[in-house]
C-alpha cells in the first residue's frame, strides 16, 4: 500500500529545494527585484530559522528605500509621497509576520526581522509618523504576554518597544509611572509572575529618581511595595513573592541599601522594619509549617538584624538553629548549604 504521506512531504522537499536555488541564482546575479522578495516570503513561510533569507529580504528592502528616497531627492516625490511610499513597506512587512510570529512564537529571527522593520520607521520617517507603528506594537506586546504572561522573552520585548518610545528620536517622554501601573495589573492577574515582579523593582528606582523623589515620599514607596507583598503572600509557596520580599529586604542592608529605593533610612528605623517583617513571617507558621521559603525568610531577617545590632544574641541563635534544622528536613538537596551556613553562624 503506497504512503501517500511520504511521497507528499518528498515532494514538498523537491520543491523547497529548487525554490531556494532558484533564489540563490537571483542573489547572485544581483535580480534584487520584487520577484525575489516574493519567493523570500514562499521559503520563510516553510522555514523561517533560514536566517540568510531574513538578510536577503532586508537588502531588498534598503534597496527600495534607497530608491524612493532617490526619487525623492530628484524631486520626482513629494515628501509626503515618499513617508507613505516607506509607511506601506514597513506596514506590509508587519503584517506579513503576524502569521509566521503565530505558528513560530519562539523563533528569534522573526523578532529581529521586526525590530529591525521598526527601526528603519524611526531612522527614515518623521517621529509624528513613526511613532504610531510603535504603538501598535505595544499593543501587540500587551496581546503576547496575555496569552503568555510570564513569557520572559515578550517582556524584555515589551521594554525595547518603552525604551524606544520614550527615546528622543520618537518625541517620546518616561512612561515609567504607566509601566508599573501594567506589572500590578499583570501581577493582579497571576501572582507568580517573577517577569513582572522583576521589573516593577526597575520602574520604582526609575520614577522615585525622576521625580526626585525625597525621603519620606520614599518611604511611603516602600509601605507600599511591602504592603502589596504581604497581601500576595497569601501562597507562601510562590518562589516569585519571595525573590521581591528579598530584594525589598535589601533597603535594610547596610551594605545594600544605598542601591535601593529607601537608601537614607536610619539603624533604627531599619530595625523597626526588620522586626515587623520578622513577625509578619512567624505568624505564617500558625498556618503553614512545610514551606521553606518561609524559614528562610526569617533567617535573613534575623541576620540582617544582627547585621544592624552588630550582634546575635544566644537566645537568636538557637532560633536560627532550629529554623535551620527545618530547613534541612524540606530543602535536602541544599543540606550541604545549610550545614555550612550554621557553622558560618557557629551554631
Amino acid at each position: 500500500m503506497p504512503n501517500h504521506g511520504k511521497s507528499r512531504e518528498a515532494k514538498e522537499i523537491k520543491r523547497y529545494r529548487e525554490l531556494v536555488e532558484a533564489f540563490q541564482a537571483q542573489v547572485r546575479d544581483g535580480d534584487f527585484t520584487p520577484e525575489l522578495l516574493q519567493k523570500t516570503a514562499e521559503i520563510l513561510n516553510t522555514n523561517p530559522e533560514y536566517y540568510t533569507i531574513w538578510n536577503h529580504r532586508r537588502r531588498i528592502y534598503v534597496n527600495e528605500f534607497n530608491s524612493i528616497q532617490h526619487q525623492y531627492s530628484e524631486c520626482g516625490l513629494t515628501a509626503e509621497h515618499r513617508d507613505g511610499q516607506i509607511l506601506d513597506i514597513i506596514q506590509l512587512d508587519l503584517q506579513f509576520l503576524l502569521p509566521l510570529l503565530m505558528q513560530f512564537p519562539k523563533c528569534y529571527w522573526i523578532w529581529n526581522h521586526r525590530i529591525w522593520l521598526l527601526d528603519q520607521a524611526t531612522s527614515l520617517l518623521p517621529a509624528a509618523k513613526a511613532r504610531p507603528i510603535w504603538e501598535e506594537e505595544l499593543r501587540l506586546a500587551g496581546k503576547m504576554l496575555s496569552r503568555d504572561n510570564r513569557n520572559f522573552h515578550g517582556w524584555g520585548y515589551r521594554r525595547m518597544i518603552i525604551n524606544s518610545l520614550e527615546s528622543e528620536a520618537l518625541n517620546g517622554k518616561s512612561m515609567a509611572a504607566d509601566e508599573l501601573d501594567y506589572t500590578k495589573k499583570m501581577i493582579s492577574t497571576n501572582l507568580s509572575n517573577f517577569s513582572a515582579w522583576h521589573n516593577r523593582t526597575k520602574l520604582i528606582l526609575r520614577i522615585l529618581d525622576e521625580k526626585c523623589a525625597d525621603d519620606d515620599e520614599r518611604k511611603q514607596m516602600l509601605d507600599e511595595e511591602l504592603a502589596l507583598i504581604h497581601k500576595a503572600l497569601c501562597d507562601p509557596y510562590d518562589q516569585s513573592l519571595w525573590f521581591y520580599h528579598q530584594n525589598l529586604l535589601c533597603a535594610f542592608d547596610p551594605d545594600q541599601a544605598s542601591e535601593t529605593l529607601a537608601p537614607r533610612l536610619t539603624s533604627a528605623e531599619r530595625l523597626e522594619y526588620v522586626f515587623e517583617e520578622l513577625e509578619f513571617i512567624k505568624e505564617m507558621l500558625d498556618d503553614v509549617t512545610d514551606c521553606k521559603w518561609i524559614y528562610q525568610a526569617l533567617i535573613e531577617c534575623r541576620l540582617l538584624i544582627a547585621k544592624i545590632q552588630h550582634g546575635m544574641s544566644k537566645q537568636d541563635q538557637e532560633e536560627v538553629k532550629a529554623w535551620l534544622t527545618e530547613l534541612r528536613k524540606l530543602d535536602k538537596l541544599r543540606d550541604g548549604r545549610w550545614v555550612e551556613l550554621g557553622q558560618k553562624l557557629g551554631i
